[in-house]
């Protein structure tokens, strides 16, 4: 190996950047208090959706990788993704989304849109069960030689002697960890029912709506979401909460209102006005931070990491 990195966080966005410098020869250890299976990127429905998120022009390229990757990733069995077709939806009238091109989509007839919305564009896209994702991160990062110890860092000045090279990408946990005060958490909760029968994805995209609507299924169960509360630090799940996002959701589609429920989940998306990728020198230690992706971070994860791993080639080569 010919360097060696610690990367601060176990979410999508940490465990995708420690493959990415794993797999480029680096001998790469994920610290983080809590497990993959606990963070906030598990608790997502997800799917790649480049939305709320600066700089634009970085984003666009940053979910492009991303989309090329996670269709390729779709091909095999154990990453939890599957490309699956369905509509985002608006109650007003509005344009399809700049991105609309780069997964086919198409606008829909007005017989095609539910009750109640005005326009709407139909695509195919990778849908991803967060929990088999995070768990097919964890075995590639070990398979490349990496490895994740469960420790907590109350400042980062504690992780800039642990090696080399430091990568920060700890989420909604930066406010405290690097005192970001423009880092903000946005409370997602999301409930989990049994699959009565449903095959395609949808989502209410109407602008300035004021609650989530979505609806993503994944073999034998269902995601619905959701909430996005700012500033909400609470990780219980809120009963009440959970009953009206199943009425929404069967709103929408009635079969949701006979089905199970499952579970629930809750996350805490990391919310900045830019996402922050920088690299800066401490002494003898190259820092990255690499975190506010808000809800878009699996949809910029593949994207992030390699200009991570990029950086630190070009920084590192340059240094020696």
């Amino acid at each position: 190996m010919s360097t060696s990195a610690v990367v601060i966080g176990a979410g999508v966005s940490g465990l995708t950047t420690a493959v990415c410098l794993a797999e480029s020869g680096m001998d790469v250890r994920v610290d983080t208090d809590r497990p993959p299976g606990a963070t906030t990127s598990a608790a997502a429905g997800a799917m790649w959706d480049p939305y709320l998120a600066e700089p634009s022009d970085m984003v666009e390229r940053w979910s492009g990788e991303t989309l090329s990757e996670l269709i390729a990733l779709s091909a095999h069995e154990g990453t939890g993704i599957r490309l699956l077709e369905g509509t985002q939806e608006s109650r007003v009238p509005c344009d399809m989304p700049r991105w609309g091109p780069q997964v086919g989509a198409r606008m829909c007839l007005p017989d095609d849109l539910r009750h109640g919305f005005v326009a709407g564009w139909r695509y195919r896209a990778p849908l991803v069960d967060m929990p088999r994702y995070l768990s097919y991160l964890v075995r590639r990062l070990e398979q490349a030689g990496g490895s994740i110890r469960r420790h907590h860092y109350d400042t980062l000045d504690e992780a800039l002697g642990e090696a080399p090279v430091v990568v920060n990408c700890s989420g909604a946990e930066a406010r405290f960890l690097v005192d970001d005060l423009s880092v903000d958490a946005v409370r997602g909760q999301l409930v989990v029912v049994e699959n009565p029968g449903i095959r395609t994805f949808f989502c209410d995209d109407t602008p300035g709506a004021e609650d989530l609507t979505y609806i993503y299924p994944h073999a034998d169960v269902v995601v619905l979401g959701g909430t996005a509360e700012r500033g909400a630090w609470e990780l219980r799940p809120d009963e009440a909460e959970a009953r009206e996002i199943v009425r929404r959701c069967a709103a929408v589609e009635p079969l949701i209102a006979e089905a199970r429920v499952i579970g629930q989940r809750v996350g805490l998306r990391p919310v900045r006005s830019r996402v922050r990728l920088v690299d800066e020198r401490h002494g003898g230690t190259l820092l990255l931070h690499n975190y506010g992706h808000g809800g878009a971070g699996l949809t910029l994860s593949w994207g992030c990491a390699r200009e991570v791993a990029e950086r630190i080639r070009v920084t590192v080569g340059t240094s020696a």
